[in-house]
């Protein structure tokens, strides 16, 4: 049997709008239902932004831990993965929320082009961040939006600011930075073997690029990300009815590739985190 795919849900991100889709979670208690929802439809990870009530984002501690304490009584033993993003918040308001010990917390560790604005992540907030991720036992997830960054995760590892094993997720399809180029992913996936053998790695498309990211990873042996913080649409005509819509999508894509999906067990077992 071939190792289970850990599949992410990412509910809400800093930009989708209930303009863009009316089942966007935006309010603490929608996140939690919607979560719940996409737990059991297969997803075993929650990456978790928060908003304020005017849908903007926020890195409010507090609000992620009304979201914390909710997800653990609804949806027990789902691995909680918090958002250190900079949609969200400047320098170190970024990792607020790090005292609150989630499972895990995202962490870019290199600046790179998006949309309109460039996305900074200078080395002394990268290296803080680290730094505080191991203070509260906190595992990061390497946000890799281009080559020079799983290099540069290497090295912090290396330099011990980052607890091995790796984990590693490729960010394809955001415009102006890495294209989804599955010549790219291909190469993505063995400099990071090469770089790092035992580090597990994950696939995340923006928009379209989900599905493919998603076959692609499945196909590979490694995990996936889904949900509405990245893409709003089942398809080019259609609004995807809810986060767990799209889990249900990517359960399909682990049934065709004969590939089971990780319950969180699994996954805390694969990534290393303590049981609950």
């Amino acid at each position: 049997m071939s190792q289970p795919c850990i599949i992410c849900v990412a509910i809400t991100g800093s930009l989708p709008r209930k303009e863009n889709n009316p089942a966007v979670p935006i309010t603490v208690n929608e996140q939690i239902e919607s979560t719940q929802a996409a737990f059991e439809a297969g997803a075993s990870i929650a990456h978790c932004h928060v908003r304020n009530d005017d849908q903007t984002p926020s890195s409010d501690p507090e609000k992620f831990g009304r979201l914390m304490e909710g997800l653990k009584k609804h949806c027990p033993g789902m691995i909680i993965q918090l958002s250190t993003g900079g949609r969200s918040g400047a320098g170190e308001a970024r990792g607020g929320m790090l005292p609150l010990k989630p499972d895990m917390a995202s962490l870019s560790v290199g600046s790179n082009n998006f949309p309109s604005r460039v996305y900074e992540n200078p080395p002394q907030l990268v290296e803080w961040l680290a730094d505080e991720m191991l203070k509260y036992n906190v595992k990061p997830e390497i946000e890799a939006f281009d080559l020079s960054h799983i290099h540069q995760a290497v090295a912090l590892s290396k330099q011990g600011k980052l607890k091995a094993p790796l984990y590693v997720q490729f960010v394809m399809g955001v415009k102006n930075s890495m294209p989804a180029d599955k010549h790219s992913f291909d190469f993505f996936i063995e400099t990071l073997k090469r770089l790092a053998p035992d580090a597990q790695w994950c696939g995340a498309g923006i928009g379209a690029n989900q599905y493919w990211l998603n076959e692609w990873s499945i196909a590979a042996g490694g995990h996936t990300r889904t949900g509405l913080e990245d893409n709003v649409r089942i398809d080019r005509d259609t609004l995807a009815a809810s986060n767990a819509a799209l889990v249900e999508r990517t359960v399909a894509l682990c049934e065709k590739y004969q590939r089971p999906v990780a319950t969180w067990q699994q996954a805390r077992d694969i990534l290393g985190l303590p049981m609950v």
